[in-house]
């Protein structure tokens, strides 16, 4: 089959799984992952912040860029299972202030997380002084006023914005029009729950300075929509569909100077906290001189929310 990437939305679904590598195996009443780690709240004080990868269905998205189905299920979770990875995950960790549920999907899918499932969850939760679950902006409704009512502490919504090129997020697959997601945004201020939103550096379908570019328009545009954070993510290839964009020539991984850019640039809106994603942060950068020192520089930014100097190299400028 050809690898040029198909103009509907169904063809680009089949296109998509067609390419997928083996996804992990997982056990449904244990989350894949959990962590503490240090974050600035709005307040300006650190605290730590427990994230917890909850394993649930797949989301029904799908999305070119991602690659979270990985560690998902093809079957919903039984009921009461989410709560105890919660209980579980929370058992094991270092104390925390905060707490993220992330689940490679939507919080308020209602085929991931039961609905009848979030009183349970709300109570495990109540000890937090602020909650932060992902949703599809489709998904933002009536379940987000619920849930928010059931806490004890303050709620946020992590939301996709990803880009607002118009044609480049169509041809994500994400089923989401910029549209939705600012009428989204404008649900979730009116009802009090703070926004936070992910961004993508380096786009699929343009070239590094024009991708750039749109990075830039599109945390202006979170912050001008209501996001009290916005976190950068570098488009990590590993999917399968992304490598085979690649093949063709019209994707290619950022380098490390791409997301240290868009980070810079956030800061200087002086809009709200900006975030850039660490994770396997040493693929953007094969310059073993420089790496750790900017990787340094970057979680600093991150917990001070400071723009601190830029990094030279004598092997690479600084620039890989």
């Amino acid at each position: 089959m050809s690898d040029s990437y198909p103009a509907g939305a169904a063809a680009r679904d089949r296109w998509i799984l067609e390419r997928r590598p083996p996804r992990h195996s997982l056990d449904p009443r244990r989350a894949y992952a959990a962590l503490v780690e240090d974050e600035i709240a709005a307040s300006g004080e650190v605290v730590p912040i427990a994230t917890i990868f909850l394993t649930n269905r797949e989301c029904p998205w799908r999305c070119l860029m991602c690659d979270l189905w990985k560690s998902t299920l093809t079957e919903p979770v039984p009921p009461g299972a989410i709560a105890a990875q919660i209980r579980a995950a929370l058992e094991a960790l270092a104390p925390a202030r905060g707490v993220k549920l992330y689940n490679a999907g939507s919080f308020f899918d209602p085929r991931a997380v039961p609905p009848e499932d979030l009183g349970p969850i709300a109570a495990l939760l109540a000890p937090f002084e602020r909650v932060i679950v992902e949703s599809h902006p489709a998904l933002v409704g009536d379940a987000c006023l619920r849930f928010r009512d059931l806490l004890g502490g303050t709620l946020e919504v992590a939301m996709g914005l990803e880009t607002v090129h118009p044609e480049v997020l169509e041809r994500l697959n994400k089923r989401m029009t910029l549209a939705q997601f600012d009428a989204a945004a404008a649900f979730l201020a009116n009802a009090g729950i703070a926004l936070r939103a992910f961004i993508l550096a380096g786009l699929p379908f343009l070239d590094e300075a024009e991708g750039l570019a749109w990075t830039k328009r599109s945390i202006g545009h979170a912050f001008e929509r209501g996001a009290s954070a916005v976190a950068v993510i570098p488009t990590r290839a590993g999917n399968g569909a992304l490598e085979a964009l690649s093949a063709a020539g019209a994707f290619s991984e950022p380098r490390l100077s791409v997301l240290e850019d868009a980070l810079d640039f956030g800061f200087a809106l002086r809009r709200g906290r900006v975030f850039a994603d660490l994770w396997d942060l040493e693929r953007f950068c094969r310059c073993e001189a420089c790496f750790p020192r900017r990787a340094s520089r970057l979680a600093a930014m991150n917990l001070t929310q400071r723009v601190l100097p830029r990094l030279g190299c004598s092997g690479c400028g600084g620039t890989a």
